[in-house]
Formats: structure tokens, C-alpha cells, sequence
């Protein structure tokens, strides 16, 4: 087993994998941004290190200096946490080149499941159902076309290297495909910078749900059951629970053997989460991997008391997984509500700014996984998740109650959150008895958005686009005058930040 693990990322993920390594007795190493000085994941690890300034490329996006900053703080593996650099396959690969242990899959398995027309390909051949429509990129618009008829209309226009919502777009009919296909391409383009895009059917409203896989490097493989993930705004989650409602032993025993059919195909290690969608007449289909650790994972845990950071830690030293699928069992059910620093009134505008109140729920069943503290402050450089409130009952309707509680309690005061929007939700009827898809938040709630609602997807870009121009100058500002109070209060320019947030600079033996 390892002795020290460096985990390369920021906020809950990081503080989630420290308390882990405690656990185990590994030690624990913290990398952060200038931005980040005092931020609680540092505060948590063993030791923590300076890479950079608070722009992702230069500091949580840059391999090298993770590589570096791991081996001058003699780590043997790292973990990546989930976003930034989890699923990038260079990255996996230049730890093995350093002599570091890579926390998660081979950086084949990522690679394979990264390209989404590749996956599709893996897939079928695994005998895994996949949405019809093409296993290749199209390559000019009269191949969409092709491929668009092919498949039958609606259908997705989806970036081959896209996921989290990006380059995805619709075409009901084949007016449409033209707009779809290079607005699909556009943002590929922009934010994987991968411009390819295939085209498959359409499952209209369909439900989303998930199943989670654990491997260890000895070809044991198992799933953990499923998660549900139909409550979405713009494809991206609000709201997962588990297990999947409505979902029959049956139909999860077929989606677990895909999963684990899936995992197996690609010589899978470590924690992984096969997505599929789901039709009115419980027909599955592939859409995609996560390779790696799922920000709702908290959900399975709780239902299934299994610890998937652990699992995923062991498996990469090389032990076994310990665990067969013969020894899970579901007990009761889990719902995770994600709170960011949006305003639900403003079309969910960034919210940045100081924590003055931040009182998160408590009590028998709750479990709140976050990366700040009253008077932390919350920048428009990172995701605007301010924590991840987790539930546990007995039954769905147990957690339902545990939730609204939970969410009256749960106080953030100077900054807008989500959670007014998800204390309507969770009193919706049709949330209520389980009646919901993908659909549902566009359906039933207005699409989420308080305010006017922008006529096209340009408009919305556009929207968000001013949203971060305003929440970077109130950001420049605040940090300028704190700046300007720390100067002040130590008596100089060159005063130690960690000294006006009360840290001493021997903390901790190793703190850079």
C-alpha cells in the first residue's frame, strides 16, 4: 500500500480523498493556486504546495509541475479527484512515465472511452445497447445527413470528444441539422478542442441513469447498482438518487451487466460509471463512460456502504477488490442535492463573493461534502459548487422529508445559492411520485430560469457571458481591497498572506 498520495485537485473532491487517506494511514499531499492559500482541502492535507496562479492552465491543468510537485514531496500515486486533469489520458500516462502510480483506469481505458464514436464502437462489440445511429464522426455536413437519416429524426449532433452538456445539440427535423451539426462543432471545438461530431437518435425525454463499476487490475469487476440522474438543467445534473426510482430489479441486473461488460472490454481499474438512457418501455442504451470517481458517488455509498475512493486507492496498489457482487446489498435510499453559487432568479447567473453565513445542515442521516468555510470566498476561477448535500432513508419518502429538512436548515448568506430552487423542486408532485425525466425541470419548472427567457441557445450563451464579465469585476474588486487590508494590517506590501489568516508558516512540517 502506498504511504503518500498526492491528490491533484481543489475543494470537496480533495478534502473527500484526504479524509480517506487518513483513514488508512496514508499521508496526504495538497497542491493549490495562489487563490486557493487558504482554502480548507490545504488546511486538511499533510503537506501542500504552491503550483501557480489561479488560472487552471497554469496551475491544476499543468502536468508538470503536478509531476514535479509529486515527486519533491516523494509521493507514489496520485489521485485526480474528478474534473481538471481525472480524464485526461496524458496525464495517467505521464505519472507511469514518472514512476507514479496513476489513481484511476489505464490511460488506454481512458482514451477509449473518451472518444465518444470509439465508445460507441467498444460497445457494440461487447454487445452493450447503443442508441442507433453512428459509430464515426461525420466528416462534412452531407455526411450528417446521411448519418441523420440513417438514424431517423430527432436526432443529437454530439462532439466526439464532448461530455457535461457541451457540444451537444438537437435537430428535430432536417431544417434544423445544419444549425445543430455546427453548433455542435463550435463547441467541441471550444471546449475539447476536437471539432469532429457524429449523430445518433434522439431519445426524447428519455431517463438518465447511471450504474457504478469497480475493477481491481486482476479482471474483477462488479457494479454498485444505479443512480438516477433525470433531473437536470442545460444536461447538467441538479439532483441524482439512488437507487434508480421505478427502476426493477430486473432492468438493474441487465444494466449491471452491461456496465461490468463495459469495464471488462476496456481492461478497466479503479471506479468507473457507465451512463444510459433509459425509454418509457424500459429499453437501455449506452451513452457514455465517466472514467473516473462521479461527483454523486457519495449516493451509492450511502446505500451500499461501500467506500469507492478506498475501493478505488486499493485496486491501484494492486490488491484485490475484496468484494464480490454476491455480497452487495441496497439498504434504504439516497438523494444528493448540489448547491452552487448561482442565482436561481437571474437564469442561474455565477454567484461569487464571501461566505458571511455558511451554517451547512446536520443531523441523523445528512452528510454535507464541501470545500468551504464561513468567510471563505467563492471565485469565479472554479466550479461554483459551494457543497454536495447527501441524504439517507429508510425509503424514498424518508428521504424526501430528510432532504427538506435539510434544506431548511442549510444557511448561505453573501452569496446566492441554488438551494431556494431546490426547496421547489423537492415539493413538486410529479418529483414527488417519482413521474420525471429529462425533461422535467424544462417541462414543469419554467426550464429553472427566473428571469426572461432567452430565445435561443446564442442568447443564453450570451447571457451567462455577461453573468462572468460582472462576477470577475465584483471578484477583481474584492480581491483588490483584501489585498490592499492585508498590506495594511501587516504593515507592508511583502506580508505573509498566511499570517492575516492566522497560519503559521511551520504548520503542518511541510507547507510550501
Amino acid at each position: 500500500m502506498f504511504k503518500k498520495v498526492l491528490i491533484a485537485n481543489r475543494g470537496e473532491i480533495a478534502i473527500r480523498v484526504i479524509r480517506t487517506l487518513k483513514e488508512m494511514g496514508i499521508a496526504s499531499v495538497a497542491v493549490y493556486s495562489e487563490i486557493d492559500r487558504d482554502a480548507p482541502h490545504v488546511r486538511e492535507a499533510d503537506e501542500a504546495f504552491l503550483i501557480g496562479p489561479a488560472v487552471p492552465a497554469e496551475s491544476y491543468l499543468d502536468i508538470l509541475k503536478i509531476i514535479d510537485t509529486a515527486k519533491e514531496a516523494g509521493a507514489e500515486a496520485i489521485h485526480p479527484g474528478y474534473g481538471f486533469l481525472a480524464e485526461n489520458a496524458d496525464f495517467a500516462r505521464a505519472c507511469t512515465e514518472a514512476g507514479i502510480t496513476f489513481i484511476g483506469p489505464p490511460p488506454e481505458a481512458i482514451e477509449a472511452m473518451g472518444s465518444k464514436t470509439r465508445a460507441r464502437e467498444i460497445m457494440a462489440e461487447a454487445g452493450v445497447p447503443i442508441v442507433p445511429g453512428a459509430t464515426e464522426p461525420a466528416v462534412d455536413l452531407d455526411a450528417a445527413k446521411a448519418q441523420a437519416d440513417e438514424a431517423g429524426y430527432p436526432v443529437a449532433c454530439k462532439a466526439a470528444g464532448g461530455g457535461g452538456g457541451k457540444g451537444f445539440r438537437v435537430a428535430m427535423s432536417a431544417d434544423e441539422l445544419q444549425d445543430a451539426f455546427e453548433g455542435a462543432a463550435r463547441e467541441g471545438e471550444k471546449f475539447f478542442s476536437d471539432s469532429r461530431v457524429y449523430v445518433e437518435r434522439y431519445l426524447e425525454d428519455p431517463r438518465h441513469v447511471e450504474v457504478q463499476v469497480l475493477a481491481d487490475g486482476h479482471r474483477n469487476v462488479i457494479h454498485l447498482g444505479e443512480r438516477d440522474c433525470s433531473v437536470q438543467r442545460r444536461h447538467q445534473k441538479v439532483i441524482e438518487e439512488a437507487p434508480g426510482n421505478g427502476i426493477s430489479h430486473e432492468l438493474r441486473e441487465r444494466m449491471g451487466a452491461a456496465a461490468v461488460a463495459a469495464a471488462r472490454a476496456v481492461d478497466y481499474v479503479g471506479a468507473g460509471t457507465c451512463e444510459f438512457l433509459v425509454d418509457a418501455h424500459d429499453r437501455f442504451y449506452f451513452l457514455e463512460m465517466n472514467t473516473r470517481v462521479q461527483v454523486e458517488h457519495a449516493i451509492t455509498e450511502a446505500i451500499t456502504g461501500v467506500d469507492i475512493v478506498k475501493a478505488m486507492i486499493r485496486a491501484a496498489s494492486g490488491e484485490v477488490l475484496g468484494i464480490s457482487q454476491a455480497d452487495l446489498s441496497i439498504s434504504g435510499h439516497a438523494i444528493e442535492a448540489r448547491i452552487y453559487a448561482e442565482d436561481p432568479d437571474q437564469n442561474f447567473a455565477p454567484s461569487p463573493g464571501t461566505l458571511k453565513v455558511y451554517r451547512p445542515a446536520a443531523g441523523i442521516g445528512v452528510r454535507v461534502d464541501g470545500g468551504v468555510y464561513q468567510g471563505a470566498t467563492v471565485t469565479v476561477h472554479y466550479d461554483p459548487m459551494v457543497a454536495k448535500l447527501v441524504v439517507w432513508g429508510r425509503t424514498r419518502n424518508e428521504a424526501i422529508e430528510r432532504l427538506r429538512r435539510a434544506l431548511s436548515e442549510f444557511v448561505v448568506k453573501g452569496i446566492k445559492t441554488s438551494i431556494p430552487f431546490h426547496r421547489k423542486l423537492v415539493n413538486h408532485p410529479n418529483f414527488l411520485e417519482g413521474h420525471y425525466d429529462t425533461g422535467f425541470i424544462d417541462a414543469y419548472m419554467g426550464g429553472g430560469k427566473g428571469g426572461p427567457k432567452p430565445t435561443s441557445d446564442e442568447d443564453a450563451a450570451e447571457a451567462r457571458r455577461v453573468a462572468f464579465m460582472m462576477a470577475a469585476i465584483v471578484a477583481y474588486k474584492r480581491d483588490k481591497q483584501r489585498a490592499a487590508a492585508a498590506s495594511t494590517a501587516t504593515g507592508g506590501a511583502g506580508a505573509d498572506p498566511w499570517k492575516s489568516f492566522g497560519r503559521r508558516s511551520q504548520m503542518r512540517g511541510g507547507l510550501r
